[in-house]
């Protein structure tokens, strides 16, 4: 096994070659203390998310886990060489050996997107506006149209009264035909700074002709100015009309241009392709997860573009690899892809004139799930027999902590997939083990770890999880009763939190703008910030 030293991998992370940098710990961990450019999969969603995240085999991946006796690193080294990856390494000591060699360790989640955010208000003096001017501005009856920069799904769960659903990348495809009049005033939000920010910044580079502000600190502002926000909303940006389209044409060829957006056609797309044992390829449709479901290249993955900006490191593991994005108008690629080259990804097209005629498939992206096989279950039927009989059942849910506190199996215990050996511990003995998750999948590759844990235990899994439990109309239970290992798996949201969520939100808020000078220490982002202006193009590099 390649044991590598901190030293190496900081080398390594310099290089410009292809490294994937994951860390193998719960998210609800990882969020507490991590590396800068680290992704996070969890051992326990390992074989969910590496073919996706990290597809060819011969890419060099770094694990690293907590450090000391937990051995998460080794663990998913050992599960990937049998998927057939060859070149991996885990960082000696982890994440403390990291820390106590000098170099910066992070909170939170998605830093160096939300760092880059921060570098971009700072840089180009984005224009912003607080809770209380925009109340004032709404009360005084001014001209103006509230844009929501987030996923449909976030949107409907709270936000700025009158504000319209406008996920980032459909800004400048959308805005000409909500805000025709070049006297409107668009106003840009998110739930805290960095999607609001790089909306606001997208339509100024774009050159819309409206005046154009963030609003500061997004939803979370705006309640904790005491004000109220709409829940359960629907309200979407339409479709854009003809001269809308055209406007908004004309506006991502001006950006293509100013930010050096390279493009290539289809011929190549298929070319590169060909080379993906050499070179990690991923293609990915930027548009709204409905248009990509209407009709996207079999091959592609969907990451609507607002979200990719946001979450570069939930979509792509590998530096250095090749990245091209598509949609069908070219103007969701090109606003994406301008801000990625400013984070730093270098190797990153946009397909020309779109997916075009190109033989597409339907429905959502596939489930890639590596070396899983499907083995035989129980129905719900069959476990809720199981559970009224006299026999000594125990059902384990590895669903996610969140997802377990709603609804579970009455009596069910939960626990972390990776962490299954300390639960198993504690049974002492049963006539039926029976495992489950939120859909059965993960419960299936669980089954295969006990063979390895408990050889002789005979484990049965439920069919479909407990959606099939649900939907079969059998009792639940809420809450988390019975835990059988640390309910960390799960990182919440400010605004998610139950106890004390305003001060949740405020030092959140205040989190992030502090990422500036940690990320400079680090040394290791490559943000190449352009500020558009009337003296022209300038950018802005960190300090290495």
């Amino acid at each position: 096994m390649n044991i590598i030293s901190p030293k190496e991998l900081k080398e390594m992370l310099r290089d410009g070659k292809e490294i994937a940098l994951i860390d193998v710990r719960e998210q609800g961990v990882f969020y507490k203390e991590h590396q800068l450019l680290a992704s996070s999969i969890p051992l326990s969603h390992l074989e969910l998310r590496i073919d996706d995240m990290a597809p060819r085999r011969a890419t060099r991946i770094v694990f690293v886990d907590e450090g000391g006796e937990e051995d998460l690193a080794v663990r998913a080294t050992r599960r990937l060489k049998q998927l057939g990856y060859t070149n991996i390494a885990v960082l000696n000591g982890g994440i403390r050996a990291w820390g106590e060699a000098g170099y910066e360790l992070f909170s939170g989640v998605n830093v160096p997107s939300k760092a880059f955010g921060e570098i971009v208000e700072k840089t180009c003096n984005t224009p912003r506006l607080t809770a209380n001017e925009l109340k004032a501005m709404i009360d005084g009856g001014e001209k103006l149209v509230i844009l929501d920069s987030r996923p449909k799904e976030e949107y409907s769960r709270m936000n700025i009264p009158g504000g319209i659903d406008t996920p980032g990348a459909e800004l400048v495809l959308r805005v000409h035909d909500l805000a025709p009049d070049p006297a409107t005033f668009v106003v840009v939000n998110c739930a805290g700074r960095t999607r609001s920010i790089i909306g606001t910044q997208s339509l100024i580079n774009a050159g819309i002709p409206n005046p154009v502000a963030a609003l500061k600190d997004g939803t979370m502002g705006w309640h904790l100015a005491g004000f109220d926000l709409e829940e359960g909303m629907e309200r979407c940006a339409p479709e854009p009309s003809t001269d809308g389209f055209l406007k908004a044409k004309a506006c991502a060829e001006r950006v293509a241009e100013r930010f050096g957006v390279k493009k290539i056609d289809l011929a190549t797309l298929e070319k590169w392709r060909g080379e993906s044992d050499n070179r990690t390829l991923y293609v990915l449709d930027v548009r709204l997860p409905e248009e990509f479901e209407a009709g996207h290249l079999e091959y592609s993955r969907n990451a609507p573009g607002g979200q990719l900006a946001q979450a570069t490191d939930e979509y792509v593991a590998v530096r250095n690899a090749r990245v091209v994005l598509v949609d069908t108008t070219e103007v969701q690629s090109v606003m994406t892809a301008s801000w990625l080259i400013q984070l730093g990804w270098n190797d990153l097209y946009v397909l020309a004139g779109g997916i075009g005629d190109a033989p597409k498939v339907k429905g959502a992206s596939p489930l890639n799930i590596a070396g899983f096989v499907m083995g035989e279950g129980i129905s719900p039927t069959d476990l809720k027999g199981m559970l009224d009989s006299e026999k000594n059942v125990v059902v384990i849910d590895l669903a996610c902590s969140k997802e377990h506190i709603k609804s579970h199996i009455p009596g069910s215990r939960w626990c972390v997939r990776s962490r299954l050996t300390e639960g198993l511990n504690q049974i002492q003995e049963c006539d039926v083990l029976v495992l489950t998750s939120e859909d059965g999948i993960l419960a299936h590759l669980a089954a295969g770890d006990i063979k390895d844990i408990r050889p002789d235990a005979h484990v049965n899994v439920l069919d479909g999880g407990n959606s099939s439990w649900i939907n079969s109309d059998l009792p639940i239970e809420e809450g988390m009763n019975n835990a059988m290992c640390a309910v960390d798996d799960v990182w919440y949201k400010p605004y998610e939190q139950k106890d004390a969520p305003e001060k949740a939100m405020r030092d959140y808020l205040t989190w992030e703008i502090a990422l500036i000078e940690k990320v400079e220490r680090d040394g290791d982002a490559r943000f190449r910030v352009q500020d558009i202006s009337l003296s022209g193009d300038t950018t802005v590099r960190l300090k290495v």
